[in-house]
Parts: C-alpha cells; sequence; structure tokens
C-alpha cells in the first residue's frame, strides 16, 4: 500500500496505517496544492475548520523538498485553534504539550514535520508501521491510496462515530484530522481504527 504525505492526517487515513505492517509514503511526487498535504480538519464551536502550512512558492518541487513558509504566524495560530477547539476534551490536556513542542521545533521542509506529526500519532494511539519513503516516482502500485483521501472526494471508508465535543451542535462530523479521534478518545482510539470482527 502507498499514501501520500498528510499534514495531521484524518482518522481513515490512520485506519489504512493501523491495518499494514509496512507503508509506502510517496517522496517523489510533485507538489499538489490544495491537498490534505499541508492542511488537516479539525472541529471547533463554528464547525469543520480548515488548518493550513503555508509553503514556500517556486518552481515545481518535489513534495520531500517542500519547504514551510515560517514568514507568517500560522503556527501560533493553529496551536490556538486547537487549544480552544480541543481545551474541554478528555484527553487533550495529555497530549498538549508534547504536540505543541514537536510543532515548535519549526523544522524546514513539509514532509519532515508531517512526518514527526505521523510518528507522534502513530506512537499515541500505539500502531508502529515500518513508514518507507519512495525511492522514485512510479505511475501505479498495488492499492495505491495517493489520491484517494483527498478533500475534494468522499471517504473511502466510513469511520464508525466517537464522541466528540461538539456533537449535541453539530452531530457525528466525519473526516476530521485523527487529532480529533485521540483528544476525544485517548487510549481507546486504536478500536475505532481497526475494522470491526
Amino acid at each position: 500500500m502507498i499514501l501520500s504525505t498528510a499534514y495531521f492526517p484524518q482518522v481513515e487515513y490512520f485506519s489504512f496505517l493501523a491495518e499494514r505492517p509496512r507503508v509506502l509514503l510517496e517522496a517523489c511526487e510533485s507538489y499538489r496544492k490544495q491537498t490534505w498535504r499541508n492542511r488537516c480538519s479539525i472541529l471547533t464551536a463554528n464547525g469543520p475548520m480548515d488548518l493550513r502550512v503555508p509553503v514556500v512558492h517556486g518552481s515545481p518541487k518535489l513534495i520531500s523538498r517542500i519547504e514551510v513558509d515560517w514568514s507568517t504566524p500560522w503556527l501560533r495560530q493553529t496551536q490556538y485553534a486547537i487549544d480552544t477547539a480541543y481545551y474541554s476534551s478528555p484527553f487533550f490536556e495529555y497530549y498538549r504539550d508534547e504536540l505543541f513542542a514537536l510543532m515548535d521545533r519549526r523544522r524546514q521542509l513539509l514532509w519532515d514535520l508531517n512526518l514527526d506529526i505521523i510518528g507522534f500519532f502513530c506512537a499515541k494511539i500505539g500502531i508502529a508501521p515500518q513508514i518507507v519513503p519512495t525511492t522514485e516516482w512510479q505511475a501505479e502500485y498495488p492499492e495505491d491510496l495517493r489520491n484517494v483521501i483527498d478533500p475534494k472526494r468522499p471517504p473511502v471508508r466510513g469511520c464508525r462515530p466517537y464522541w466528540q465535543v461538539f456533537k449535541e451542535k453539530f452531530g457525528f462530523t466525519p473526516g476530521l484530522s485523527v487529532a480529533d479521534l485521540l483528544f476525544n478518545e485517548g487510549p481507546e482510539s486504536l478500536g475505532y481504527l481497526l475494522p470491526r470482527g
């Protein structure tokens, strides 16, 4: 199976990671705008909100070489949005400081930032897939999910409803970052990612 890199990936993304001991991660594609590669969705008191990592624009570059644009205060705004959205969730306080310290490392490359975040959530959820970056571009793979998990497409698989802070206001909201699942379900998160058997 092969996935694209993603920033605070969706619950669906982690459901695939939870099922496989080894996953390829596409490092040799060109960067594509308006994808989950540099954005995610969280649930706030006003409904779903997209958070975005600004990148340095220029000539087309490999996704693994795209630089984060640190000229704007996006990180502080992102951390404030996450704090505001999840401060009342049951498990946020257990993960907040470590997650924010990780983000505060101010990685130069989007690829490295995403790997740090994916690794953080894998560890906290309790999965340990071997994530192997590709070394050359290949147009097709078996189980190719590089362009399947996309903001403009419906989810490939549904997510079982779990408790969300604003569920009373909006009902269950699918398609969110795995952060939403972890902050609301904590150690029980893995049970929502694995298929029922």
